[in-house]
């Protein structure tokens, strides 16, 4: 067994997951506040839409985005297929849901008298979104962060789809674990499995943590 087997798809697996889940934060956050705040009958569509992927096969939104990616689609200029910026591509929109809908959750258990209470002492809608709702929401994007993070380190399909198994590149840790057991070196594949379940373990012991009852919201 070579240790740099074991590390280098650990380490791209970490990577990866740390980017995806800071690129969905980011994007999340004010989707999410929107999305609470909306009031239109088309809000059931978008969450729909927005929700897809979280009952999706990993093999079909992979399919659909290596159309869209691949040398023929409409992206083929980006150059994402086979690349890491391609596994964090896919990585977004097949976590978005897992970060998306912890947020929304979260900015909907504000109260609206206390959004309407501080609108009347004068702060404006960014005022009441900066100083207001994401310190009361907080929690909840813990949380999303915790669950998007692990949702990406336990990714196969899409990422198989999107980037192959390009050692040193692409190759992830869920990834490196089927082509050991293929080549039946169980050594490694016992080895990467059981960082794997003592991290996922260790991501869990921290979301009950975040949830727990009597935690401060």
């Amino acid at each position: 067994m070579k240790m740099a087997e074991v590390l280098t798809p650990l380490w791209l697996s970490l990577k990866l997951a740390s980017v995806t889940t800071l690129i969905l934060l980011l994007a999340c956050v004010p989707l999410g506040w929107a999305l609470a705040r909306w009031r239109s009958p088309w809000r059931v569509f978008a969450e729909a839409i927005l929700t897809l992927p979280l009952v999706l096969p990993p093999t079909v939104l992979g399919f659909y985005l290596l159309l869209l990616l691949g040398p023929k689609g409409p992206l083929a200029p980006l150059h994402l297929v086979f690349s890491f910026w391609g596994l964090v591509a896919g990585s977004v929109v097949f976590s978005l849901p897992f970060v998306l809908r912890p947020v929304q959750g979260a900015f909907e258990a504000i109260p609206q008298s206390l959004l309407d209470s501080a609108a009347s002492l004068g702060a404006g809608p960014w005022a009441r979104f900066a100083a207001l709702a994401i310190p009361l929401a907080r929690r909840g994007m813990a949380s999303a962060a915790v669950l998007g993070f692990a949702h990406t380190l336990g990714e196969f399909g899409v990422v198989l789809m999107i980037g192959g198994d390009i050692a040193g590149r692409t190759r992830v840790a869920s990834i490196a674990v089927f082509d050991a057991v293929e080549r039946l070196d169980f050594a490694t594949a016992h080895l990467m499995s059981a960082i794997l379940v003592g991290t996922a373990f260790l991501i869990l012991l921290f979301f009950s943590w975040l949830n727990r009852p009597g935690a401060q919201s």
